[in-house]
């Protein structure tokens, strides 16, 4: 049995709270979501899942490797939305400005992955926060009604200098997530 593992960007604690005193907006909606509690809020680069133990030393070289020849950059958190769209939302998100910087950490973290094994996403990379996970649409309206008052919300900017692989635990209270590794950006 492996360990459920993803590689993502870490928020600094003040975002964190920034952002989950403007998900209070969300929540109270009373929309049927699973909400990510604030201190698991992150941006996910590359979800690994279900890794065996051993390759966690070969995923480590690879990410220290990516790194060192990528720079710190800014990102910017602006805007709410839903995915795929407003009729059949199924993932309640904060967007990330795409950057040139974000978008090539990711594709080569994406490549180097692929070469381990991994299944390379089908999907375009589209840097964002999930907020939570739309369960039915049980008051949907009044939820799309609060997303609409932050669609063009600034909710602060990051300077990002490092990426992690994060291991995160499925338990009855929620996921719970651990860095496993610190991977700092440049030389």
């Amino acid at each position: 049995m492996g360990i459920r593992c993803f590689i993502a960007i870490e928020l600094q604690p003040e975002l964190k709270n920034n952002i989950s005193f403007h998900m209070q907006k969300l929540i109270s909606a009373g929309a049927d979501v699973k909400w990510v509690v604030p201190e698991n809020l992150h941006l996910t680069l590359k979800f690994l899942g279900s890794t065996p133990e051993e390759k966690i030393p070969d995923i480590s070289k690879q990410l220290a490797t990516i790194t060192k020849s990528h720079n710190n950059f800014s990102l910017c958190f602006s805007g709410a939305g839903v995915f795929p769209n407003i009729k059949f939302p199924r993932v309640v998100w904060l967007g990330a400005k795409d950057s040139d910087d974000i978008i090539k950490l990711q594709k080569d973290i994406e490549n180097a992955m692929a070469e381990l094994g991994f299944n390379k996403e089908k999907r375009r990379f589209t840097a964002h926060l999930t907020l939570g996970r739309v369960r039915s649409f049980k008051n949907k309206e009044p939820l799309m009604n609060e997303l609409a008052t932050l669609k063009d919300m600034d909710f602060g900017k990051i300077e990002v200098k490092s990426i992690a692989l994060m291991k995160s635990e499925l338990k009855p209270g929620g996921a719970v997530h651990q860095r496993l590794a610190e991977f700092v950006l440049g030389n």
